[in-house]
């Protein structure tokens, strides 16, 4: 249909002629209440905005020799983050002697980059800040995010929507391997044996003869 014979109909019916496909050939258009129609477009942009889901940045924390069911809960909470959008800031966190073997800090860096690459990219590569190793993980598109670890576990449930607010803290931050602040304290000398100086023989009683 030519365009003034369109706006003739849409005159006739006491509507409007809005063109809603621009760039197509020919470009589309409809006959509407051009009022109604602004109203329905803010509408579902103010919906679509509602449930877009503002990505936060988590913060897990993994010690230097975790445990492997602590590493597997924390690891899946990690993956838990990236499915629903986060940012992921992970620490790697030294305690007394273990700062001699800083390598295996960063061994624990690689091992966590790799589980989580189908899940996320590390946009801040592992670094060493102080006693710690820091890096952050950013989710990867939808499409493109593959589960390694899979929430079987004991306390692990699913990644649907857990609705947290801003003052309210995520418990799947907490720290789930042991404290031990053994490692900060230094080491106790041995206890050394105290001897004692020999005591002189007491004197005896001298014998009195007998009674007749």
């Amino acid at each position: 249909m030519i365009t003034q014979q369109a706006l003739r109909v849409a005159r006739e019916r006491g509507l409007d002629l809005v063109e809603v496909a621009p760039m197509a050939d020919p470009p589309v258009c409809k006959i509407v209440n051009y009022g109604k129609f602004k109203y329905i477009q803010e509408k579902h942009k103010k919906e679509a905005h509602k449930h877009q889901k503002a990505g936060k940045v988590k913060e897990m924390k993994f010690r230097i020799g975790i445990d492997p069911h602590d590493y597997l809960i924390k690891i899946t909470h990690a993956e838990d983050f990236l499915a629903e959008g986060h940012k992921v800031r992970i620490q790697m966190q030294f305690r007394g002697r273990q700062m001699a073997h800083q390598e295996l800090g960063h061994r624990l860096a690689a091992k966590i980059k790799e589980d989580l690459h189908t899940m996320g990219q590390c946009d801040q590569e592992p670094k060493m800040a102080g006693r710690n190793i820091n890096m952050q993980i950013s989710p990867l598109p939808g499409q493109q995010r593959h589960r390694k670890f899979k929430p079987h576990l004991k306390g692990i449930t699913e990644h649907h929507d857990h609705h947290y607010h801003h003052e309210e803290h995520d418990p799947r931050e907490d720290r789930h391997d042991v404290e031990d602040h053994d490692d900060d304290e230094p080491e106790e000398a041995p206890a050394q044996e105290v001897r004692k100086a020999p005591q002189p023989p007491k004197p005896r009683a001298p014998l009195l003869p007998p009674l007749e």
